[in-house]
Formats: C-alpha cells, sequence, structure tokens
C-alpha cells in the first residue's frame, strides 16, 4: 500500500484510523502508517499518502519516540478474532490552511508536506541529496487532478534508512469527521497510479473511536512507558481485519455510525476519483 516516487516494495502493511475529541485539537482523525520497505531504485526514494486534510503542518506528526510499536499492538489486539482473507461482500462507494509547503525532518523521512500536489517538485530541491528522489511531474498533476483538497506527504528516504523507519502518526482535522478514511492507493513503480486496477493488498486495517460504547472492539495493551502526550492521541479499544488478495485500486473507509454499529465489517474500499 501506497504510492513510491521510484521502484519499491511494500509488505506487511498496517493502516490505523481513529476519531477522538482531543482536549487541545477538538475532534480530529489520527493517521498511522507501517510497512516493510525495500528500495528497489538505485538511489533514494519516497512515500506518499494523500490526506483528507483541512489543515497540516509539521506540528500534525507525532513522534512515537520508544513506543513504536505502537499500531504492532493494535494488530495484537485484533488478531485472534479477525485474520483472513479478504472477504466478497466488501462494497465500492464514491467517496483553515496550514503552509503552502514544508521541508522538515521526522524520524528517517526527510518530510515535505504540501497542500497543493504541485508545490511539491519545486520543495523536492531542498531535500538533502542523499534523500532526493527523481522526479515525476505527472505524478504530482494526477494528484493536483485526482485530490485537489488532499494534503500530500512526501516521505523521502534512502536506501539505507528504509528499513529503520518507525510508524507514522499523525493527526488532523478531517474534510469529514464522520468518515473515517484510510490512504491506501498503490503503485510500487514511480509512475502515475491506475485507479481502475486490481492490485494486490497485504493489509491490516485497524479502527478507533472514543466514542465507543462498552464492550465495543478489542483493548489495547498499550506501552506503560508511552508518553501521556502520544497516548492522548490514541484509542482504548479497537476493531480491525486483514485484507488479502487483489482490489481494485484506492481507500479503505468507513462511516463513524457504521463504526459504531457493525465494526470492521463496515470498511469499504474507496476510489480516488
Amino acid at each position: 500500500m501506497c504510492v513510491s516516487l521510484a521502484p519499491a516494495e511494500f509488505t506487511g502493511t498496517t493502516l490505523y484510523c481513529g476519531r477522538l475529541h482531543h482536549p487541545e485539537h477538538g475532534l480530529i482523525h489520527v493517521l498511522g502508517y507501517q510497512n516493510t520497505a525495500a528500495n528497489l531504485a538505485d538511489g533514494p526514494n519516497a512515500m506518499l499518502l494523500h490526506l483528507p486534510a483541512r489543515q497540516m503542518s509539521r506540528r500534525n506528526f507525532l513522534s512515537v519516540g520508544r513506543s513504536s510499536d505502537v499500531l504492532e499492538r493494535m494488530v495484537d489486539a485484533v488478531r485472534p478474532v479477525s485474520v483472513g482473507m479478504v472477504d466478497d461482500s466488501i462494497a465500492w462507494m464514491g467517496a483553515a490552511r496550514g503552509p503552502a509547503v514544508e521541508v522538515f525532518e521526522h524520524d528517517v523521512y526527510t518530510v515535505v508536506l504540501a497542500r497543493d500536489p504541485r508545490a511539491v517538485p519545486t520543495a523536492l530541491a531542498e531535500v538533502p541529496e542523499h534523500r532526493r528522489p527523481a522526479l515525476n511531474p505527472e505524478l504530482f498533476a494526477f494528484y493536483a487532478e485526482r485530490c485537489p483538497a488532499h494534503a500530500i506527504a512526501v516521505c523521502c528516504f534512502d536506501n539505507a534508512e528504509a528499513a529503520q523507519a518507525k510508524p507514522l502518526l499523525m493527526w488532523y482535522p478531517p474534510h469529514d469527521p464522520d468518515v473515517l478514511t484510510l490512504p491506501a492507493l498503490d503503485c510500487h513503480t514511480g509512475a502515475v497510479p491506475d485507479p481502475d486496477e486490481l492490485v494486490d493488498t497485504d493489509h491490516w486495517v485497524i479502527l478507533g473511536t472514543d466514542e465507543a460504547p462498552d464492550g465495543w472492539g478489542s483493548p489495547v495493551d498499550h506501552d506503560p512507558a508511552m508518553r501521556h502526550a502520544l497516548r492522548s492521541y490514541l484509542p482504548n479499544t479497537v476493531v480491525g481485519r486483514h485484507f488479502g488478495g487483489p482490489l481494485r485500486n484506492g481507500d479503505f473507509a468507513i462511516n463513524h455510525e457504521e463504526l459504531l454499529r457493525v465494526g470492521e465489517a463496515g470498511v469499504s474500499r474507496v476510489g480516488v476519483f
């Protein structure tokens, strides 16, 4: 899962999306992302994520610190009851601003965060040379056309750093607070993604909400040494499932009411139109 700026292989992806009322930021969504990356390019590479956010800046990226197994613990909470191939009932659905572009360091990445995808090519000049991937202008034109209201995060890394990355965790005020969306558009060649093709999936999709009633989901055994500031963004209980095999290219999404009513069974694959 994800789009790369040069040839790469990504396996064992975990996607988390949570909805919560944060004491400082109000109603927000929290996105978590982790995979195993193998860079197949001769030089640097990058992962590209499109985020359904109304405003984003570097302060929206959360450091997991020593709690680098935060997403693994969520998967462990749901694994005994949800592992398996994707079933045939999955549905197909239709689906104040920060700085125009920022370039900053986060974990092993140099992140280019832009509210207009067309600003990314110029900003890549600010990425250190050992992490600066080659450009494909058509890729950013695709995102400008298909995802004009999304923030774009380009996470640049070099060959040696890919396997050392900690999970990405970020929060944002979403376009629609009642729809949890997990970016999963897929293309690992550096080319423009084809929204109509079938792509192989190997994803854990994990979901949480601070409005969960008693008995909903599975409790997460969070790291007891986790910083309080990080813990305030994370759920007490989660639901989730594993998706494996071919699916039409796109994202995952679920309505919050559906999440409360049927849990992970309500997750749908949505297109990038």
